[in-house]
């Protein structure tokens, strides 16, 4: 695979990654329909998206994070490699954690706004504005973010590990095991480390099997990834252990990543590379559609009515469906116009990538 091919295909999954994480924030069934028969349909048919597809969004990230940080890693890296997730991942977390609870507080103490947002008056003091930067308070989607910064931190550890294949297989075991079991006991999510290490543990190969080129072979053992992940959802549901829906993840991830034919990918659009500014934006802007479509909604069927699903029904079910389309060109736009002003100041919003 040549280095162009695989750059757009990282870029081209992040993308649809990106997409997917907007589904599964724009549930709005209740919102609508409130807790009624056809409220729960509606959900029902919106969980096929959110709950189902867009679950392989999040483990993708921490593959694709996890690839990219071991790509052509050694010890005399790490420094390099920490200063540079220093200003792609811990700077912009911290950044955009402050404008979401400056955000609220402001919105919580303007009438009208205080009532959509639902949280009463937000404490303007150095106490919550510390917990918001470190624990994500009001920006709980980057709760990604904070297990990645754990996981870059881990490196020294991680890399100790991964580069031998016999110290590679008992720690894998190991981590299994504890999945099995379902032991969590730390700040860490055993299944971010096992998506994040299985990709880590790929690019220290020296064979390069996931930069390998298209071939009848590598479709078929992706197609092959993705029954066993198949597989695994199903025993999911039988068996009840959520170690089976970890392992769909990992496996449907990966076998789309052999699946996908990166010389057939078209070329990047402009809109595509902002997948960062997209997944930190995309939370405010979908709830903010919802609720003030919903409040609109209800002057005309208020809850105690109890509409049906069709065709009022499908005024939700559309926004549902038309939302990533919808958060993308907003966060674009939006990110287009910082850009245009102070190139500087989108760079640090968006993770560091220019726009």
């Amino acid at each position: 695979m040549k280095e162009t091919e695989f750059s757009r295909k990282i870029t081209w999954f992040s993308f649809v990654f990106s997409i997917l994480v907007v589904w599964t924030h724009s549930f709005n069934a209740e919102l609508f329909l409130g807790d009624t028969v056809y409220g729960d349909r509606l959900n029902g048919i919106e969980s096929l998206f959110g709950d189902l597809a867009a679950q392989i969004a999040v483990p993708g990230f921490f593959m694709i994070s996890g690839y990219l940080f071991y790509r052509n890693f050694t010890w005399h890296k790490l420094k390099s490699k920490w200063e540079s997730r220093i200003r792609s991942v811990l700077v912009p977390y911290i950044v955009w954690n402050t404008l979401y609870y400056l955000a609220y507080v402001a919105g919580s103490r303007i009438p009208g706004v205080t009532e959509l947002m639902g949280k009463g008056e937000i404490p303007f003091n150095l106490t919550v504005l510390t917990d918001a930067m470190v624990n994500h308070t009001y920006l709980y989607v980057f709760w990604y973010l904070y297990q990645l910064i754990l996981l870059i931190l881990l490196a020294p550890v991680l890399y100790g590990l991964l580069k031998r294949s016999w110290t590679a297989a008992i720690y894998f075991i190991g981590l299994l095991s504890l999945l099995w079991i379902g032991w969590d006991k730390t700040p860490l999510n055993g299944d971010a480390l096992l998506y994040y290490s299985a990709a880590a543990y790929l690019a220290l190969r020296k064979e390069k099997p996931v930069e390998r080129g298209f071939s009848a072979r590598r479709r078929l053992a992706g197609v092959g990834l993705m029954a066993v992940a198949a597989v695994c959802l199903w025993l999911a549901g039988r068996v009840g252990n959520t170690f089976f829906v970890v392992l769909f993840r990992l496996l449907m991830v990966s076998g789309l990543w052999l699946f996908v034919r990166e010389d057939r990918l078209k070329e990047l659009r402009p809109w595509m590379c902002c997948n960062f500014f997209l997944y930190a934006t995309h939370f405010a802007l979908v709830r903010f559609i919802n609720k003030s479509a919903a409040a609109v909604f209800h002057i005309f069927y208020p809850l105690h009515t109890e509409p049906p699903l069709w065709p009022e029904g499908m005024i939700p079910l559309t926004l549902y469906l038309v939302m990533p389309a919808v958060a993308a060109a907003a966060s674009y736009w939006f990110g287009k116009g910082i850009n245009r002003l102070c190139p500087s100041l989108f760079r640090l919003l968006n993770g560091g990538r220019a726009g």
